[in-house]
């Protein structure tokens, strides 16, 4: 249940249910990225309904709702993710996906939620000085919708002074909140390199070159870059997840593919990384007499909190939930789009608590109630917080002047 000490918007408490029932519609019809065309139609018509200004398109499948009050030039972004997973979901309720092979396992149908309840009070009752921009954006998982959306245009159309983002965390209790400015999210990248030998067969590996003799070497290099190129302190994941060659046991192949990740949290160790991985990947190979490339792709950047809208964020949630429930984050090497909004203007990436699953209706399966699990649900009574916490924050963010 919803916590009672808590400065959230009453209006918002007694329309909750009906943000939650579209919550579920969501859910029930989870979409894929770029694929939100039944989503994105929903969140535009009601923010149509409300009386806001509402513009389509960008980025795909974006719908930015503006709402503007007063003479103030200032404004403020505020941006929930709309698309689901590609897994299947192991829920038996009633608003369980409805598609095979598509789920809402992160909670971007609460995303979406927890910014349509703010909206629908901020509309009605415009107490602030300025202009919020309501950014709903496409594929953040793994489409780059954010990025998407900024090379459309989306800060040059709705100008930011500053934005932020929420996203649910199970495990951190309900009505309790976590941030911390400089790094939350690691970078996220792939690898892939690329080791020619020459075939033959088993049985004479002498008039071979064999690349998986390579591969085994080169997986065990490339752990020095992160043991002995690295500084101790910066912190780096660079995991090799597959090795890929042959089709018979009596023959050597011609080449081996090794895959995998690399997470960072700043830009300066993630240039190392690539650029020491791209030595080895060519230098280790001619030892044995066989060649090797490195293909390196970057997908997203860490996502790195701004200190001063940070701090900000920090002070409106303390005079929301009182300070003993606002934690600082330890940072993740998951990671999240918003890292390039957080490039392109300041801002915050804000954790809001979705409890330990007990909330969950009957009907689920085992297991934890965590992020991209089968079982999990996005947490209704966040709502009501999630939307206040929202309203506070324009309202704090655009206070007319004194």
């Amino acid at each position: 249940m919803m916590p009672q000490t808590m400065n959230i918007v009453d209006e918002i408490v007694g329309f909750a249910p009906e943000i939650a029932a579209l919550r579920r519609e969501i859910h029930a019809h989870p979409e894929l990225c770029y694929e939100e065309h039944r989503t994105a139609q929903l969140v535009a018509e009601r923010l149509e309904e409300w009386g806001i200004d509402v513009s389509r398109g960008l980025g795909g499948t974006g719908v930015v709702g503006t709402i503007q009050a007063g003479t103030s030039a200032r404004t403020v972004g505020l941006r929930a993710d709309m698309d689901a997973l590609p897994m299947q979901e192991h829920n038996a309720f009633a608003h369980r996906s409805s598609a095979a092979g598509r789920m809402h396992a992160c909670g971007h149908d609460g995303h979406v939620a927890m910014l349509l309840a703010a909206a629908r009070h901020l509309a009605r009752h415009r107490d602030f000085d300025g202009t919020v921009h309501l950014i709903f954006q496409p594929a953040e998982e793994g489409g780059g919708g954010a990025r998407t959306m900024i090379e459309g245009g989306l800060f040059e159309k709705f100008p930011c002074d500053a934005v932020f983002a929420m996203h649910n965390w199970p495990g951190i209790a309900l009505g309790e909140f976590a941030l911390s400015p400089g790094p939350m999210m690691a970078s996220s990248n792939e690898f892939e390199i690329v080791i020619t030998g020459k075939g033959g067969h088993a049985a004479n590996p002498h008039d071979a070159v064999d690349p998986v003799v390579v591969a085994c070497q080169m997986v065990m290099a490339l752990q020095t870059v992160v043991t002995r190129n690295k500084k101790p302190i910066d912190a780096a994941v660079l995991s090799v997840t597959q090795v890929i060659t042959g089709e018979a046991t009596n023959v050597i192949p011609d080449s081996a593919v090794i895959r995998g990740t690399v997470r960072t949290f700043s830009v300066a160790v993630l240039d190392l990384i690539e650029r020491r991985m791209g030595e080895i990947a060519a230098a280790l190979p001619p030892v044995f007499g066989a060649s090797g490339v490195l293909h390196f792709r970057r997908n997203y950047p860490p996502t790195i909190n701004h200190e001063h809208e940070t701090e900000f964020a920090r002070t409106v949630l303390h005079e929301m939930v009182g300070v003993e429930h606002v934690h600082s984050f330890e940072p993740t090497m998951g990671s999240e789009d918003f890292s390039y909004m957080l490039l392109a203007r300041p801002g915050s990436y804000v954790l809001a608590g979705n409890g330990d699953g007990s909330h969950r209706a009957g009907g689920h399966g085992d297991g934890p109630c965590m992020l991209h699990n089968p079982n999990y649900d996005f947490n209704d009574d966040l709502i009501p917080i999630g939307g206040s916490f929202w309203v506070r924050l324009v309202q704090k963010y655009l206070a007319p002047a004194a």
